[in-house]
């Protein structure tokens, strides 16, 4: 029998998701953004894992690996863009400066 009943994993990883979710709507910080968004990934992964488990099919778990490297790549994508920003004179890593990309004005 196994610890948890699917639907107590389906609210922790619903419970999972909306902190990850509340992390990318409240903070500004890209870096804290970033990891909110990785947070949200895993919840993702334990569902799959959770409904693997729940009809016994290997499926679910050959999605959570894809899941997590799917977080590992958009770690290191948004490490290096955040990086090449800040090398590039942005000063803060407020999400709110975006602006700033836009580049020559026009006319």
């Amino acid at each position: 029998m196994p610890a948890f009943s699917f639907n107590d994993t389906l609210l922790l990883a619903t419970i999972v998701f909306s902190v990850g979710l509340a992390g990318v709507l409240v903070r500004r910080n890209m870096v804290f953004m970033l990891m909110a968004l990785d947070i949200m990934l895993n919840a993702t992964a334990l569902v799959f894992v959770a409904a693997g488990a729940r009809w016994q099919d290997a499926t679910g778990q050959v999605m959570f690996v894809l899941v997590l490297a799917l977080a590992a790549v958009e770690t290191a994508v948004g490490l290096a863009i955040i990086m090449c920003l800040h090398a590039h004179g942005r000063p803060t890593l407020d999400a709110d400066t975006g602006n700033l990309l836009g580049g020559q004005g026009h006319g």
